[in-house]
C-alpha cells in the first residue's frame, strides 16, 4: 500500500486503531486453522458502520484486498489475508444493542461473542441457541459469516436458522439492511441467507438482529458406551426413528476416548469402542421421558453401559468430555489438523469406518468426534512435529480422500467449518462447474473490485 492510502485509513480509524508493524501483524497472519499464514498490509480496527464504509471504499478505488475479522477462531483459513491488503478486525464493534423478550429477538453488532449473547438471553430467561465449540471467543459476525453449528443443531439448527435481518456494508461503501424483525417476510430475495455463509466475501456484516427462543425449563444428559462405532450409530438411528429429536447427541470414537480420559480424567471406561452423549432440554417431565427412551434406545441396541447424570455439575462433566476433545488430542502432538465433513445419519459408521482405512493407508493417526445426530464428523490428525514435512503431505493426502468419500456417501465437504481457502480445492468436485460459475457470478455483483477476501468463495 502506498504511503497517501495509510494516511486515509488512520484519518479514519484513528492512529490507536491502525497497526502495520511486523510484531502487531504477526497475530492476524494466521487463525485457527494450521499450516495457513499470510502476512497483511495493515491491521484497522473501526469503531462503527461509517468507518467500515469508509475503509471499504477506499480499498475499492485503490483496489486493495479487505479482509473482514473477528476473533480468528475458525478452522478453514477463511481469515487469512492471502493476497496482503487490510485486515478489518470487527472486534470494537462489540455492542448487544436490544434484548426484545416480546419479540424473541436481539439485535447486536458484530463483535459481540456467542458466549456473551448467550449469558445476556439467559438473564431474561431467553436462549441463544447457536453453541459453537469456540463459542467464548467466536464472534457473532464470525459465526454469521461461517454459518456455524455446534452441539445442539440437530434440535436447534444452525446459525442461519436465527439470523432475521443484518446490516452489511457493501465494497462501494454502501450500507444495506436485509431482513428485519419479523419471522415471515418474503419481500424480495433472501439476501440474509445469502450473506449468511458467504465468509466475509460479498460485504462485511455490521450489524445482526438475531431470533431467540423461551430457555428450556431443564435439561438432562446421559452417556453410553459401546463396543464400537457401528453398534452407536444404530443406537442413532433407533433414537431419532423412536421419535425423540435430542438437544445433544454427540460420539467419540475410541482413540477420542482414550485422549479425553488421559487430559481430563473424568472416568470415562476404557473398554469402549465408542461413547454416545446424550441429551435433551425443555419441560421437566418431558426431558425425565426422552431420556429414558433414549436409555432403552442404546440398550436395545448392545450399549456396554448407559448413565444418567444425577445433577447439573455431572451433566456438565459429561459435556466436558465432548468438549474438551480437541484440546485432549492437541496433546498428542504439535500439530493438530481439525477437519468437518458430514454424511447421511445413517452413513455415519460406514464413513468413519472408511476414515480409519483412509488413515492406515496414509500411514497417518485420525480420531474422529462428531455430531452424531446431524452426521457431522471431525476428523482430526496428529502430527508429531510442525517440521515433519512428510507427514503432514501425507495427512494432506488422507484428508482429500475424506472428502472424497464424504460426497461419494451423500454428503458434504463442509457441514459447519466453512470453506475458507482449506477446503477450497474441493469445492468445484462437490458443486460441479455450473454451480461454481454461479457463485462467482454472484461474487462480481456484489464486488466488481474483487477486494473483499480474494481467494476464497466465488474467486
Amino acid at each position: 500500500m502506498q504511503a497517501p492510502v495509510r494516511s486515509a485509513l488512520k484519518s479514519i480509524v484513528g492512529d490507536a486503531h491502525y497497526r502495520e508493524t511486523d510484531g502487531d501483524l504477526v497475530p492476524f497472519s494466521r487463525d485457527a486453522t494450521p499450516l495457513f499464514s499470510a502476512r497483511p498490509d495493515a491491521v484497522v480496527f473501526p469503531a462503527d458502520t461509517q468507518e467500515v464504509s469508509a475503509v471499504v471504499s477506499l480499498a475499492t478505488r485503490h483496489g486493495i484486498p479487505v479482509v473482514p475479522r473477528g476473533a480468528g477462531s475458525n478452522l478453514c483459513a477463511a481469515t487469512v489475508a492471502l493476497h496482503g491488503g487490510i485486515v478489518l478486525s470487527l472486534t470494537r464493534l462489540n455492542r448487544i444493542l436490544e434484548i426484545a423478550p416480546a419479540e424473541l429477538l436481539a439485535r447486536v453488532q458484530p463483535g459481540v461473542t456467542s458466549a456473551a449473547l448467550a449469558e445476556e438471553a439467559a438473564d431474561q430467561e431467553l436462549l441463544w441457541a447457536p453453541d459453537p465449540g469456540s463459542r467464548t471467543v467466536a464472534t457473532i459476525g464470525g459465526t454469521i459469516a461461517t454459518n456455524a453449528g455446534g452441539l445442539r443443531g440437530l434440535k436447534y439448527g444452525v446459525t442461519r436458522d436465527y439470523v432475521l435481518g443484518l446490516e452489511a456494508v457493501l465494497p462501494t461503501g454502501e450500507v444495506i439492511r436485509t431482513g428485519g424483525r419479523l419471522h415471515k417476510d418474503v419481500a424480495g430475495y433472501d439476501l440474509t441467507r445469502l450473506l449468511t455463509g458467504s465468509e466475509g466475501t460479498l460485504a462485511v456484516i455490521t450489524e445482526a438482529t438475531l431470533a431467540l427462543r423461551p430457555a428450556p425449563r431443564s435439561s438432562g444428559t446421559g452417556v453410553a458406551y459401546f463396543p464400537d462405532l457401528a453398534a452407536a450409530g444404530r443406537a442413532v438411528a433407533a433414537i431419532i426413528s423412536g421419535g425423540v429429536l435430542p438437544a445433544t447427541l454427540e460420539f467419540l470414537d475410541r482413540p477420542c476416548i482414550d485422549a479425553v480420559e488421559a487430559f481430563a480424567g473424568l472416568g470415562l471406561r476404557s473398554d469402549a469402542g465408542a461413547l454416545l452423549l446424550f441429551g435433551d432440554d425443555g419441560e421437566p417431565d418431558a426431558v425425565a421421558h426422552a431420556l429414558a427412551r433414549m436409555s432403552d434406545a442404546c440398550t436395545t441396541q448392545g450399549a456396554l453401559e448407559v448413565t444418567r447424570a444425577a445433577h447439573v455439575a455431572e451433566a456438565e462433566a459429561l459435556l466436558a468430555a465432548r468438549r474438551c476433545a480437541l484440546p485432549a488430542l492437541s496433546r498428542l502432538g504439535a500439530l493438530t489438523i481439525l477437519e468437518d465433513a458430514t454424511v447421511p445419519r445413517p452413513r455415519i459408521a460406514e464413513m468413519v469406518e472408511r476414515i480409519d482405512e483412509i488413515a492406515d493407508r496414509h500411514d497417518v493417526t485420525v480420531a474422529t468426534f462428531g455430531h452424531a445426530g446431524d452426521g457431522n464428523l471431525h476428523p482430526t490428525c496428529v502430527i508429531g512435529s510442525r517440521e515433519d514435512t512428510e507427514s503432514i503431505v501425507r495427512a494432506e493426502h488422507a484428508f482429500k480422500d475424506i472428502f472424497t468419500t464424504a460426497v461419494e456417501l451423500g454428503g458434504t465437504i463442509t457441514g459447519e467449518h466453512g470453506v475458507g481457502a482449506a477446503k477450497l480445492p474441493y469445492l468445484s468436485a462437490q458443486l460441479g462447474p455450473d454451480q461454481i460459475a454461479l457463485l462467482r457470478r454472484v461474487k462480481d455483483a456484489f464486488d466488481p473490485a474483487g477486494i473483499l477476501n480474494p481467494g476464497k468463495l466465488g474467486s
